[in-house]
Order: structure tokens, then sequence, then C-alpha cells
């Protein structure tokens, strides 16, 4: 557990005490209507304990910020004091990931406070209230200019506090600008999705006052929270393939120690070539998965061979190219990764028919095979291996060029030049050594690549 910095500890108990000055005049405010207090503070304390519920598990949303269509309801309805209070219920129920839990439940409660407030003297300043049309028809649009002032209050309250206390923990030199820096990306980042709360507050509020009452209000945090938890399980999905892919990874590296690093570069560089071929986005995702999978077939080949440094025998060699369809097998049941696994099985077939492991010819090899294929050589002949040394990216791109149409599809090799002269290339060591111990002239191994330097 990370103890809180005493500047962050200081920090902490002057929002909480600002956040508790927001509220206290809701003792004295005329006309507040408590029993709307109560039940907005309940639903996002309810909406914020179901984060931590043992019952329903990952099942649950994670974040406080699903919730903020109830939060801008409230500001929407209430005087500002009384918007601050209903948000310190669910902020002080809120899951917490990190320990220790208390401190950063109350920070939680002085930032929701303070922002609640801006965001209900912003909403009053501009006559929001009065747009609601309480007993009557709401004026819109015109009732959409106090909302959204009031959410971006909100966001910017929250932005920037988010920006003090990083700054608190950060280091002492460097404290204004990571407060600078960390508000504005924060701003920038929120200011959309809180928008978009606001429109759903704003609809909980028109029907709050409407003849229909709180029960309809209600009726609107339904289909936001389907939708939150749609969207949530997706990047649950998304973060569970990239555990998959970065295990897989790792594992190959820590096998074959000479090519560490290897399988991070080919996606890098296939990214690069697809998206100078201009694929869509979901294509090019898929693609740089599969040039980070492209070797994970090596699993299954013997240790000792992907680290021999002397020449393969030709058995040895027929055993490390199968490879490829080691690969595919092992990743024949990950559905997310689609076209990934033409480009796994076949990435070192050549436009000749000379490649293995089916000598397919031509357009018979899959286009993501094909554009692998040149990121894989690309990047093998621009790295130091046991077995050579690093060519420059000239002499690479050389060599490409030379073998485009036998080997290597032309339009790939293109795609690649144009792709580096617009971002340029920095190739990297992948040895464990910076470099790697030569032998004497007549005791050096055979490689073992071909032509392009690329290895079985």
């Amino acid at each position: 557990m990370r103890p809180i910095p005493v500047p962050a500890r200081l920090l902490i108990a002057v929002v909480a005490l600002a956040g508790a000055v927001c509220v206290l005049p809701v003792v004295t405010t005329p006309g507040i209507r408590w029993g709307a207090v109560a039940l907005l503070a309940a639903l996002y304390a309810m909406c914020e304990w179901m984060t931590r519920c043992p019952f329903l598990g990952e099942r649950a949303p994670r974040s406080m910020g699903a919730f903020f269509p109830v939060l801008l309801a409230a500001i929407f309805l209430l005087p500002a004091p009384a918007a601050a209070l209903a948000a310190v219920p669910g902020a002080l129920l809120g899951r917490v990931e990190q320990r220790p839990v208390a401190p950063r439940r109350i920070w939680r409660g002085g930032q929701l406070a303070l922002a609640c407030w801006a965001a209900g003297q912003s909403h009053h300043a501009l006559g929001g209230r009065a747009s609601l049309g309480a007993g009557g028809a709401p004026d819109f649009p015109y009732a959409l200019l106090p909302a959204a002032a009031a959410a971006g209050a909100f966001c910017l309250v929250m932005a920037v506090l988010d920006g003090v206390i990083l700054a608190a923990v950060g280091g002492t030199g460097r404290r204004l600008a990571t407060l600078v820096r960390s508000s504005g990306v924060a701003f920038a980042g929120a200011l959309a999705p809180t928008l978009v709360h606001g429109l759903a507050g704003l609809m909980m509020a028109v029907l709050w006052v409407s003849p229909y009452g709180p029960f309809a209000a209600l009726l609107v945090l339904l289909p936001m929270y389907i939708s939150y938890w749609v969207f949530e399980q997706y990047h649950r999905e998304r973060s569970a393939h990239q555990a998959t892919i970065r295990a897989l990874v790792q594992a190959v590296d820590i096998k074959d120690e000479y090519t560490r690093g290897h399988s991070e570069r080919v996606g890098k560089a296939s990214v690069l070539i697809a998206r100078e071929l201009g694929m869509p986005d979901d294509r090019v995702e898929v693609l740089r998965f599969a040039g980070i999978l492209h070797d994970v077939g090596k699993l299954g080949v013997p240790t000792r061979l992907l680290r021999k440094d002397g020449p393969l025998t030709p058995e040895e060699r027929r055993i490390i190219e199968l490879h490829p369809e080691y690969g595919h097998e092992m990743v024949r049941g990950i559905g997310f990764l689609g076209e990934a696994r033409t480009a796994i099985l076949h990435h070192h077939e050549r436009l000749d028919g000379s490649g293995y492991p089916y000598g397919l010819v031509g357009r018979q090899i899959p286009e993501f095979a094909r554009l692998v294929a040149v990121a894989d050589a690309f990047d093998a002949m621009t790295s130091t291996r046991s077995y050579s040394r690093a060519r420059p990216v000239e002499q690479a791109l050389a060599e490409l060029k030379r073998c485009a149409g036998k080997q290597f599809d032309p339009q790939m090799v293109r795609a690649l030049v144009r792709a580096l002269d617009r971002h340029g290339w920095h190739p990297t060591v992948t040895s464990d050594e910076a470099v790697p111990v030569r032998l004497p002239l007549q005791e050096q191994p055979v490689p073992r690549e071909t032509a392009t330097g690329t290895a079985p």
C-alpha cells in the first residue's frame, strides 16, 4: 500500500472543507425540497454502491462516471448547496480501487460537492431552473444553454481538481506543469461524455417537473445504464484480448531471447503499412495482432533450436519451419483474431511459390500474410541478433525492393517505403546484450536467414 504524501493529505483536507462550506448553506436556503434531495441522494448512493456490490461481481460498472446524469439532474432541479449535498453520500459509498480507502473517499466527496456547487451556480445564473418549465412546457432550445454551461462547469472543476491532486503527489519542481497538462488533458477527454450525461440529466429534470413526476424521470436511467454496461463489457473484452496477446508474446520472447521485442516491432511496422494502404481501423487493429503474434508458433519449437548459434541442419530447419502451423493451431479458437490467423499461418509464403508451409503462389497468399511478411523481413534485417548485425534501414529497404515480385508483394514494399519516409523508424537491439559476442572469422556461424535476412 503506497502512502499518500503529506501535500496530498493537506489538499484532501482543504477540498473536503471547501465541499462542506458549499453544502452548509442548505440549512438556511429557502424553498429546499427535501424529498427531492433525499430521493436523488439515495438514488446516486445506490448507483455508486452497485459498483462494489458483491452480489453483482464483475457485471457491475466500475466507474462513478456512469451515474453522473443523476448528479446533473440534481444540479438542474435543486439549489446549488442541495445539489452538492446530494452528491456526498454516493461519493462516500462508491468503489475505491486503491488503499488507503478513507482519504480517497473523502477526496471524492469534496470534489463532487465542489463540482456540483459550481455547476449549480452556473445553471442558476443562466436561468436554467425556469427554462425547465415546471407546470408547463420546457423552454427548448434555450434550456440546452444553461444545461451545457452547468455540465461544462462540472467537468472543468473535476478536471482541475484531478490535476491538482496529481500535481500534489508529483515532483516539487514540476507541479505547475503537471497541473496544467493533466487538467487540460482530463478536461478535453471528459467534456464530450459529460455533455452527453448533461443531456440525460436534462431529460430527467424535465420529466421530474412534468405531470409524470419523478418515476418517469427514473426511467431515463435504464437505457443509460444498459448502454454504459454494454460499452464497459466491450472494453473489458478488449482488455482481456490485450492481456491474452501480451502473455503469448512474453512467452515467445522468453523462449527465443535473441528476438526479444521483434513481435512488437513487426506489429508496429504492419500498422504503418496498413495505414499507408488506407485500411479501415478495425482491420488495422486485427493486423496489429497478426504482426505481434506471427511467431507465436515458436512456442512449439524446441528451445535449443531457437537459441542455436551455429548453422541449422536440414532436419532442424524443417522442424523450425513448422512454427506457422503450430501458431495457427494455437490461435484457432481465438475468435477476435479473425484474418490475423491467416497471417500467422502464411507469413513465410513467397510470391514465387518457394515459401512454406504450403508453397502458395501470388494472390493465393492472403493479404495479411503478404503484409506481415514484409514487416517481418524488415525488422529482422534492421535488428541485431546473435548471428547477424543490424543493417541500416536504407539497405533493408533496398533488399526488400530487390526481392519484390519474387518473394514479397511489391505493393506492400512500396507502402512500407512511403510510411518510413513519412514517419521514420528506430530499430533496436533485440538480444540481451547491446553488442553480441563475435567469434573469430573462421568460426563465424552460417547465418540462418534467407536472402532477405529473415530467420525461419
